[in-house]
């Protein structure tokens, strides 16, 4: 099997697991505890949390370890929103995961006023429109790092300065940008961010919320008081460890993964017919290759795929399943039966070249065969 799905999830890495080991095992104590156990979950839990800081660049106690890149989004958005005394004036693009824009739509309900920022046809936000939007009662700003669709990356620092200059916060869900990009939290100038484990090869149900020291945060879980208050709950420690691991061995030199999804790409282009490319040519991540191929039924060619040892998907994990076209599509201009057609292939800097090499050669036979059964979306 081929898996080219790394967007949906990655496997859990060794390296991850034996930092967590001990903690799932001997090593078992509540971090609340006061007593030998305890302190010993403790000091871990602290390892992790400064070891993430590291990574951002920022303070531990700005650091919440989460249950992933849903609830990340979810606290970050309602918790910054109902605790900012500024307003009730929310921002946010078109093509957001669903986590941020479910968010945003809640808080409508309960009286926030929305403004959707539209993207152009490779799924960039224009700053000018974000500058045409900003209001003095303008709570918060929530704009995604990199597209978990079409890969497309924003440019986040020049986005959050036109933010800061009306002081307003900006956070930014960094989930398919970790790994990636940099995280710096100064340098892109972002008050919030979030980050979800299984994108990088830690365990899924751990994630990781920054929020700036001085920005207001109303808490989602009460109870107990953990994570400075700002999330109770027992901490899973032996999935923070593997978290802070992960990120920590995230990253690195991406040249030759851009070189290959740049050949895998023109490959594509090249031998499919019809294929078109969705998401910015270069402005995307080194690991997302994103097509539609008008005419043709997307999960037909997903079946097709499977069926010859190549698994990727139609674009979101979370909207699997669903029979409405993908909103990041249709916001970037593609008509509905078209954005229905949607193949995408994710990777790591670990995945081979040949990988690549045969997964388009199956792709142009899997296209091929649905062409030749006549199988379209209407």
């Amino acid at each position: 099997m081929i898996y080219l799905d790394a967007a949906a999830t990655t496997p859990l890495r060794r390296e991850v697991l034996e930092r967590m080991w001990p903690y799932l095992g001997p090593d078992f104590g509540n971090p609340s505890s006061h007593h030998e156990v305890g302190e010993s979950a403790r000091r871990a839990l602290d390892a992790a949390r400064a070891d993430v800081a590291k990574v951002l660049a920022c303070k531990a106690n700005e650091v919440t370890f989460t249950s992933g890149g849903t609830e990340s989004d979810n606290a970050a958005i309602k918790g910054i929103a109902l605790a900012m005394p500024r307003g009730r004036h929310l921002i946010t693009s078109s093509i957001e995961h669903p986590a941020v824009l479910e968010s945003v739509e809640f808080l409508g309900r309960l009286g926030f006023d929305v403004t959707i920022l539209e993207v152009d046809g490779t799924g960039l936000v224009d700053p000018a429109a974000l500058a045409a939007a900003l209001r003095d009662d303008t709570t918060l700003v929530s704009i995604q790092y990199a597209n978990n669709e079409v890969g497309t990356i924003q440019p986040i620092a020049e986005l959050s300065a036109l933010a800061g200059v009306n002081g307003v916060p900006f956070h930014t869900d960094a989930v398919q940008a970790a790994g990636w990009l940099g995280l710096d939290v100064g340098r892109l100038g972002v008050q919030a961010m979030s980050i979800s484990g299984h994108k990088l090869g830690a365990p899924k149900g751990i994630g990781i919320l920054y929020v700036a020291r001085r920005t207001p945060l109303e808490p989602l879980l009460h109870g107990g008081g953990q994570e400075s208050g700002r999330r109770s709950g027992t901490e899973n420690v032996a999935s923070a460890v593997g978290m802070a691991a992960a990120l920590g061995l995230a990253g690195g030199d991406s040249t030759e993964t851009v070189a290959r999804r740049d050949r895998f790409i023109k490959r594509v282009l090249a031998e499919v017919p019809g294929a078109l490319l969705t998401g910015h040519a270069t402005h995307r991540l080194p690991g997302t290759a994103s097509f539609v191929f008008p005419g043709t039924s997307g999960e037909a060619i997903l079946l097709e795929l499977e069926a010859r040892g190549v698994v990727c998907s139609s674009g979101s994990a979370c909207a699997a399943g669903s029979d409405e076209p993908s909103h990041v599509l249709t916001a970037m201009g593609f008509e509905g039966p078209v954005a229905q057609t949607a193949v995408r292939f994710t990777f790591g800097r670990d995945t081979p070249e040949a990988d690549l090499d045969t997964a388009a050669t199956e792709l142009v036979a899997a296209v091929s065969r649905v062409l030749e059964l006549g199988i379209q979306k209407s």
